[in-house]
């Protein structure tokens, strides 16, 4: 059967998942990690995708972005993973693919849907009992969303912007939204949205992007997402 398009829509924020290939590490040390994140920012950059939320794992990665033009996350992906996929296997004296294939994304829904996936994305060092709390946690941008700290390669979302009418209102709302978590229920739907490459959102959202892409975007019938029991989901 022949795979059928990505779901990419300029405007639409998109949750993405790349996971090292057969679940191995991608980082092994802090420069892997600094060199990744700098690679990020510079291929959004490039590429038109604002990057609204990210966390590193040890062995996969979680993004939150909007692209501006179609193919601009996947122009993005490929370009990090060129550059940071050489040095990698440069610095470690390895040859091969670092990725588990093609990285997998849902489209997410406006305001709610999208404010719970910056805190899963966020939340994830801390669902894998790596820390406490997700401040503890350097490799995300929880720092910048919920702290203030100055990163240019993060830019908030209007949900984000929408939680007060100052930064540091926004930022505390926030905070509160965070120590609320994330429910079971929307954690498994976007686990299954992601993996199946569906849209996450209201019943008119998701009305909404069948209109334009011309498929169902509905999830089809499934058992329990896959979780990964380290290193987070």
């Amino acid at each position: 059967m022949a795979r059928l398009p990505r779901l990419d829509l300029p405007g639409i924020p998109q949750h993405v998942v790349q996971r090292g290939n057969d679940r191995q590490p991608c980082f092994a040390r802090d420069e892997d990690y600094q060199h990744y994140r700098q690679e990020l920012g510079e291929a959004a950059l490039k590429h038109g995708c604002e990057l609204h939320a990210y966390v590193l794992m040890t062995n996969h990665v979680h993004l939150l972005v909007t692209p501006s033009t179609p193919g601009g996350v996947s122009r993005m992906m490929q370009a990090i993973g060129r550059r940071y996929v050489a040095c990698f296997n440069s610095r470690y004296r390895r040859t091969g693919t670092l990725w588990e294939g093609r990285f997998k994304s849902a489209l997410v829904d406006s305001d709610r849907y999208v404010l719970a996936c910056y805190r899963y994305i966020e939340l994830n060092p801390v669902r894998a009992h790596m820390v406490a709390d997700a401040s503890e946690y350097p490799w995300s941008s929880f720092h910048a969303n919920a702290l203030g700290r100055p990163e240019a390669r993060v830019r908030p979302h209007p949900s984000w912007t929408a939680l007060g009418t100052s930064d540091q209102e926004r930022r505390c709302a926030y905070i509160a939204l965070v120590r609320a978590g994330i429910s079971d229920d929307e954690q498994a739907a976007l686990n299954r949205c992601t993996a199946q490459q569906k849209a996450w959102g209201g019943e008119r959202f998701r009305k909404e992007i069948e209109a334009l892409v011309g498929r169902t975007v509905e999830l089809r019938t499934a058992g329990r997402p896959r979780v990964s029991r380290a290193n987070g989901t």
